[in-house]
């Protein structure tokens, strides 16, 4: 029968098993990235969303520029329980899909919601500077390009793909990796983005979205 859970439960398991066998116990420190992605023949990316999960469930824990150091090696498995969607599978999804929208939405975008997107950059800047995340204008910057290229169902995806990033698993990586410096790259793409849309230019568009999507789901799984 074929596993159905996500690809990064699965190798949670593969390294749950490694401690539960004894090779690992309770205070010491896994492999190196590298090496342990090789033994187990699996993605650096994937790995790093199974740590994720293993430290959500309070089986190990990563400390930035030390290493992932094994909690509770006899701790119950809960990582078959909804942790959420693979973050970088979420990120390579929204960038299709918005990038697509946005080509729609470009010709089409009046010059009252470029008005409205500029004042949600404006508010976006201020939180920055204010040391504050700025997650509500975000979500409104996506939504209101969606929502311009007039079609209810695709607006209705963007938004549950955004609003994925509440999950447990991106949850805790926001919390890990998401700093005042990545929201300022952040604002900074947005920007290239609404200078697209205000020359009217679809590929322009598409590919600044494109771009801050997938630089997006870099800064969560490369830092």
């Amino acid at each position: 029968m074929t596993d159905a859970r996500r690809l990064y439960q699965q190798i949670a398991d593969q390294v749950r098993q490694l401690i539960v066998n004894g090779q690992y116990h309770s205070g010491s420190r896994l492999p190196a990235e590298r090496e342990l992605a090789q033994q187990l023949g699996v993605s650096r990316p994937s790995l790093r969303e199974a740590l994720i999960a293993l430290e959500i469930d309070g089986t190990i824990e990563i400390r930035m520029g030390s290493g992932v150091y094994v909690l509770n090696a006899s701790k119950p498995s809960i990582t078959g329980r909804s942790l959420g969607e693979s973050p970088t599978e979420l990120m390579q999804a929204r960038a299709v899909i918005e990038s697509a929208v946005i080509v729609q939405a470009t010709a089409a975008m009046p010059e009252a919601t470029l008005n409205v997107l500029q004042d949600i950059l404006t508010a976006m800047r201020a939180e920055i500077a204010e040391g504050r995340k700025p997650l509500e204008q975000d979500r409104q910057f996506h939504l209101v390009i969606a929502e311009s290229a007039g079609n209810s169902v695709l607006s209705e995806i963007v938004a549950s793909l955004f609003d994925e990033r509440h999950s447990p698993m991106s949850d805790h990586m926001r919390g890990r990796f998401e700093t005042p410096e990545t929201w300022k790259f952040a604002l900074s793409e947005h920007e290239a983005i609404l200078a697209a849309l205000e020359v009217k230019n679809p590929l322009a568009a598409q590919a600044a979205m494109h771009a801050h999507l997938m630089a997006s789901g870099r800064r969560w799984m490369e830092n």
